[in-house]
């Protein structure tokens, strides 16, 4: 919900300055876990939503993509000058940075998202927590948690900045202590809030009343608003902390500011050998990821994987610490033992189900908006399939076909492994996964080829 209050906001305030209109569309999602996005009436007000609702679905083709590239006012009528179409759509998050007016006054995204029309009950919400009085000066300190730590994501290596790990909130709510602020915690997890705060007497958004808020939605309006009360807000990328620091317009800082990020990764590693077993595993693991992540680069291969392994224990399911601990043997020229990590884990993958790709190499080239997550460590892969090691080089087929679309590549990497153990039944299959990648945005003749590549004819 966040991400699309900022570029409702982002939209809005972009279009109030050009004097053109604004529209949004907003549909309802469910993940009964972690994410639930209300219907439009449930957010909106009436007037809100018949004044610039355009439906759940829109026509993109009947729309231009507003970019994170430099433009202005003319800019943009020339172009809908040339091209026929509605407007633009607008979702990227820091897009005003973009905009080009020179000698007019920056765009205050604070008074426009304030300005929305709210429902009755989010409009409750946010005045029950303008009514809440502080102790004194405070802080938010937004830890974030969800799916990032314990759910589908904690494999993605990419999202862990969009959280502070609770094994570091001891030690910042003691820093900004020692800058005269108290903290209020906000995060999703009771427990470890709860003791959290049985630490370090940090408050919680359920001493202003959150309990009070059953419904989620409602509730996290609440805490958006608390913390748009306080001084300054200290999280990680997340878009919920930014629509937050927007609403209040008061800045939402990193915790870079507080340690930098060896540093973290000490206080982290410090607290988990102190105090590992008070945490969730799921929240100590993380807490080993992070501290991994802020040190890759600069600490020796075997400091790594003591760090990995450790996290591994704690969340055996996660196949990228397993990943990442074959690639650091690989790296040091151990084969043989960054090998049988793979051969374990693929074997026993395989057994459970023999679906292509297994989840550990659907894990190895996951890509999200920064390139893939792993694609530092491919070129380790490619240097053991080289040596001869038959599970490396069926990891490297995968990534040369899914991560670079090299088909004929990929299949001579997969020939490897099949001269090496030629009745190998995962090698087989594997073997048979690897054909044309096509897409619905893909054209006949790309189309036309994978099906003849299916039905055995080769082009």
């Amino acid at each position: 919900m966040g991400g699309r209050l900022l570029a409702m906001a982002n939209a809005k305030a972009l279009a109030d300055r050009l004097g053109y209109r604004f529209g949004f569309t907003w549909k309802a999602i469910g993940d009964k876990e972690f994410h639930v996005i209300d219907g439009v009436e449930k957010i909106f007000s009436a007037d809100f939503i018949e004044k610039y609702w355009l439906g759940e679905k829109i026509k993109r083709s009947d729309f231009a993509i507003l970019e994170k590239t430099a433009f202005t006012r003319s800019s943009l009528d020339a172009a809908a000058t040339k091209r026929n179409f509605r407007g633009w759509i607008c979702n990227e998050f820091r897009i005003l940075e973009a905009f080009r007016d020179e000698g007019a006054e920056t765009i205050r995204r604070s008074e426009t998202l304030r300005g929305f029309g709210f429902s009755a009950n989010v409009k409750q919400a946010l005045d029950a927590a303008d009514k809440c009085r502080f102790p004194g000066p405070m802080a938010a300190l937004h830890l974030r948690s969800g799916d990032i730590v314990r759910g589908k994501y904690r494999s993605s290596l990419d999202f862990a900045d969009k959280v502070v790990p609770s094994t570091l909130a001891k030690s910042i709510v003691s820093e900004l202590s020692s800058k005269g602020l108290s903290t209020l915690l906000i995060g999703e997890d009771r427990a470890t809030l709860e003791y959290l705060r049985s630490e370090t007497g940090a408050l919680l958004t359920d001493d202003f009343g959150a309990r009070e808020f059953e419904d989620t939605t409602l509730k996290a309006f609440f805490e958006m608003r608390l913390m748009a009360r306080c001084q300054k807000i200290y999280a990680g990328s997340s878009v919920f902390a930014t629509v937050a620091s927007v609403m209040g317009d008061i800045p939402s800082i990193t915790t870079t500011t507080l340690f930098d990020s060896s540093r973290a990764a000490e206080i982290i590693l410090g607290e988990l050998e102190g105090h590992q077993s008070d945490y969730h595993p799921f929240e100590a693991a993380f807490g080993y990821q992070a501290a991994f992540l802020n040190l890759e680069d600069r600490i020796s291969s075997a400091r790594a994987r003591e760090i990995l392994e450790k996290a591994h224990g704690l969340d055996p399911e996660n196949d990228v610490y397993a990943l990442k601990i074959a690639a650091s043997y690989f790296r040091e020229n151990d084969y043989r033992s960054g090998e049988a990590i793979l051969k374990s884990l693929m074997t026993r993958e395989f057994l459970v189900s023999a679906e292509m790709p297994l989840r550990a190499m659907r894990v190895l080239t996951v890509r999200l908006w920064r390139g893939h997550v792993m694609s530092k460590d491919f070129e380790s892969f490619f240097a053991a399939a080289r040596a001869g090691f038959p599970y490396a080089a069926a990891c490297s087929a995968h990534i040369l076909h899914r991560a670079s679309g090299e088909l004929k590549p990929a299949l001579r990497m997969i020939a490897q492994s099949l001269r090496t153990e030629p009745t190998n039944t995962l090698f087989k299959k594997i073997r048979g996964s690897i054909r044309p990648i096509t897409s619905p945005k893909s054209g006949l003749l790309p189309k036309a080829r994978s099906g003849l590549w299916k039905a055995g004819i080769r082009i």
